[in-house]
């Protein structure tokens, strides 16, 4: 039997960090970045050169394919720290997977599941002290890959980035959201991106976002479907729904990402008993369910935020007012469990946790 070992990391640590400069108590979110990086390159078929280095600027050749063709996809991850002060990382293996997938979707170059999460795993454990105190504040991970190729024509790149570089975050989305249903632009259709992370699909999403802000909202619901009256997601996050006891989620159809938070609920969920749908539904469906008061919660589930409860949804000329989030269970209880996951207050009981 042949054992395969991943090429060892080359590590290049800055002269003085930068963590004393920190305000712990104001992080906007992906302002403030750490002091080291992870990158690796792919040519000629295979990745070399993986090392950890300051984090800095990149040089890029004007012809870069990625700016002119796109190939881009990155991934969102949390570190954080349980109790004792170690440092840990909530499925790791499941985001090496995703990006893979994304990588698939866009024809460009698989990283080595292995290789990403030893990366993940020395880039966190170097930047450790970046992690910040504060209840509810993580270290935010972003690898990314993109092509580097300096030529001008419509093919796959042959040379790739990849990179992972972090920044401490507070919490993010703290108060309930208000949103619109969008009913003009679409966020994606089955066939397409939508499962993929590509830089693509957000920059797409941005005018809606935008158009319903100046409405006086916070994001929007994407539609998909005949006519545009299937929930897919709402802003970057999957969306859940509590009608009447039973919890519903869209199913992943090609359109929907399959979110690593997402499947981390229903897990959850279904562990303690409750029942969870995975189904196509509807927003009549939604609307007769306000109106009969059986809608009990609306909530986003990602990365960044772990849940983000909705208090009100527009659709046309309808507004729909939803309970108040102290009058809530599932939404707040995922969140606390996530939470004391990532603290070791809750028993990791299905192996997310990677200890550093």
């Amino acid at each position: 039997m042949t054992t395969i070992t991943a090429p060892k990391i080359h590590v290049e640590k800055v002269q003085q960090s930068r963590v004393d400069t920190v305000d712990w108590d104001n992080l906007p979110f992906g302002k403030i970045f750490s002091d080291h990086m992870f990158v690796s390159d792919y040519k000629d078929g295979e990745w070399s050169n993986d090392r950890i280095v300051p984090f800095g600027h990149f040089t890029m050749h004007p012809a870069s394919m990625v700016l002119h063709y796109g190939q881009a996809i990155f991934e969102g991850m949390k570190a954080s720290k349980l109790a004792d002060g170690t440092p840990a990382l909530l499925s790791p293996g499941d985001h090496a997977k995703r990006i893979n997938n994304s990588a698939r979707r866009l024809l460009m170059a698989e990283f080595p599941e292995d290789r990403f999460v030893e990366a993940v795993s020395q880039l966190v454990s170097l930047d450790r002290d970046w992690i910040p105190p504060a209840e509810g504040s993580a270290l935010y991970l972003r690898p990314y890959m993109f092509a580097t190729d300096e030529f001008i024509g419509v093919r796959p790149s042959e040379t790739y980035r990849f990179c992972i570089f972090t920044a401490p975050v507070g919490p993010y989305y703290a108060k309930p959201v208000r949103l619109v249903v969008e009913q003009e632009f679409v966020r994606a259709v089955p066939g397409g991106t939508g499962e993929a992370k590509a830089a693509g699909n957000y920059a797409a999403a941005l005018l809606p976002a935008q158009l319903a802000q100046k409405k006086g909202f916070d994001q929007v619901v994407w539609m998909g479907g005949p006519n545009m009256t299937q929930v897919q997601e709402v802003g970057t996050m999957n969306i859940f729904f509590v009608i009447d006891g039973e919890i519903i989620t869209p199913a992943t159809d090609g359109a929907i990402l399959k979110g690593i938070t997402r499947k981390n609920f229903i897990t959850i969920l279904r562990d303690q008993g409750h029942t969870v749908t995975e189904r196509t539904i509807t927003i009549d469906e939604i609307v007769a369910a306000h109106d009969a008061g059986k809608l009990e919660e609306m909530f986003g589930s990602g990365t960044a935020a772990v849940v983000s409860h909705v208090s009100e949804l527009q659709y046309k000329d309808k507004l729909m007012t939803l309970p108040a989030v102290e009058d809530r269970k599932i939404g707040p209880a995922l969140k606390k469990y996530i939470d004391g996951v990532r603290t070791g207050t809750v028993e990791d009981k299905f192996g997310w946790i990677v200890k550093l």
